[in-house]
């Protein structure tokens, strides 16, 4: 397994270059916060629409499936199982559930076809507090993830940190290192596929060696992954050293004094819209989603 290709953490699509790509990533930012807020307080109905919106958008920017069924593959099948085991979970209510309808054959008419337990056959028991908690806590895991991934997958790491900074202007008045900050950031960024073929380099060691790991037993296999921890740090340290060296040899003293300005921001027509489009969002999480 390919840890580079399955996993999305920091994972940035290059080609094919699709319209969400093109957008400024302060306006991406600020939908991503978007949909990070809108789920707070809203109802079921909702957050399965934000689940069917991020679906939309990732078919509407023709992001191959290739990469949309890698990465997120694994992450709608943790969301079904959260909602199967979070549905036939108790509801954690203390009552006792009664017939609405009175045992005796008199009977009055009902307002409504009412009724708390959904389905009652023996062990498969779903209320409707415990298929509320289901959908929301599936969607919630959905949301979260996938929109934080869609995000990376189509903002480069460098745009990342730009729109940050551009945002973050402000707070250099407070005497806030911003830019030393981003490029933390951005070293931060870019060092994770390293730690991700670091693993995947001894892992694959690993297995070359086929190592019985049942005659080894609970101690030594401790011992073995021990020292495949210190040789990954030890790894991750020598290319830590390697960055920063290649740094000092092209001259880099401070962020103020050797800034590299990796792209020029600014907002166009299709941004403007895309800003535009927040106010009807919002207007119908408050009218329609719920407080």
């Amino acid at each position: 397994m390919d840890l580079l290709r399955s996993l999305p953490i920091g994972l940035y699509l290059e080609k094919p270059i699709t319209w969400l790509h093109q957008l400024d990533p302060r306006v991406k930012l600020v939908w991503l916060m978007t949909f990070l807020l809108a789920p707070l307080l809203s109802n079921p109905i909702w957050r399965l629409f934000l689940v069917g919106l991020l679906i939309f958008l990732t078919f509407a920017a023709k992001i191959p499936l290739r990469v949309w069924k890698q990465q997120m593959g694994w992450l709608l099948t943790l969301c079904v199982l959260v909602f199967i085991i979070t549905t036939l979970t108790p509801d954690g209510l203390g009552i006792t559930s009664q017939p609405r309808l009175p045992e005796t054959e008199f009977s009055l008419p009902q307002p409504n076809n009412y009724q708390y337990v959904l389905v009652d056959k023996g062990r498969l028991f779903i209320t409707r507090r415990s298929l509320d908690l289901g959908v929301r806590v599936s969607t919630l895991i959905f949301v979260l993830i996938y929109s934080t991934n869609l995000y990376l997958l189509t903002t480069a790491p460098e745009e990342i940190t730009a729109g940050l900074e551009e945002l973050s202007e402000p707070l250099r008045r407070l005497k806030i290192p911003i830019t030393e900050i981003m490029l933390t950031l951005t070293l931060s960024l870019r060092f994770i596929p390293l730690v991700l073929e670091e693993i995947q380099n001894l892992a694959r060691s690993i297995r070359t060696r086929a190592i019985n790991w049942q005659k080894l037993g609970i101690k030594r296999s401790l011992q073995v992954c021990l020292v495949v921890v210190e040789k990954l740090l030890e790894n991750l340290l020598m290319r830590a050293e390697e960055i920063a060296i290649a740094m000092e040899v092209r001259g880099f003293t401070t962020p103020n004094e050797h800034r590299v300005q990796w792209h020029q921001l600014r907002l166009i027509r299709w941004d403007w819209i895309a800003l535009g489009m927040l106010i009807p969002f919002w207007c119908a999480r408050f009218f329609l989603g719920g407080m």
